[in-house]
């Protein structure tokens, strides 16, 4: 099947293109007590390893981003397959997202989601502006990790992974 020829992309171009680039899924969150807040993202990088530097793209406007702005701290929580109620939950806009959810607080007080498979407590290195996003870059402070099998976005569809039962291949570095 052949390509369509190139375009100026749209709006709806875009997210229909990258939505066939199968992401992780995370909440980000800030704040703390009752001014928590937090999103769903799938925009997540490790940026380096020492010193560790995470970058989320975060939707301008909205409370999260104002809050990360505000004061410098961001924790991720990577969720597991079983989390795409959690997913779902912070998908949307408004509400109180932590209301009756099972959550700790991190070092910082910022929320953690319970029985995510990675916490990540990270300080602002910097942010930048561009298009409709605030992309920011955390320092992670503090970090830990357990086993199991992380929820995936694609198409518009959460999913889990399946490997094709090869070993681990190590990335060099």
């Amino acid at each position: 099947m052949a390509l369509p020829a190139f375009r100026a992309p749209t709006a709806a171009d875009m997210r229909r293109s990258m939505g066939r680039f199968t992401t992780g899924v995370a909440i980000v969150s800030s704040g703390g007590g009752d001014n928590a807040c937090g999103m769903t993202i799938s925009s997540l990088t490790s940026i380096c390893l020492d010193p560790a530097i995470l970058l989320v793209s975060l939707t301008e406007g909205s409370r999260t981003t104002g809050m990360v702005a505000a004061t410098g701290r961001f924790a991720v929580s990577v969720l597991s397959s079983r989390q795409e109620a959690v997913a779902r939950r912070f998908a949307t806009r408004g509400g109180a997202r932590f209301e009756g959810l099972d959550c700790e607080h991190g070092e910082f007080g910022v929320p953690l989601i319970a029985d995510a498979l990675v916490h990540a407590e990270c300080d602002v290195r910097s942010a930048h502006d561009i298009g409709d996003h605030t992309v920011f870059y955390g320092q992670v402070r503090n970090l830990r990790c357990r086993e199991g099998t992380g929820l995936v976005f694609y198409s518009g569809r959460f999913g889990d992974f399946h490997d094709f039962g090869h070993d681990e291949v190590p990335w060099v570095f």
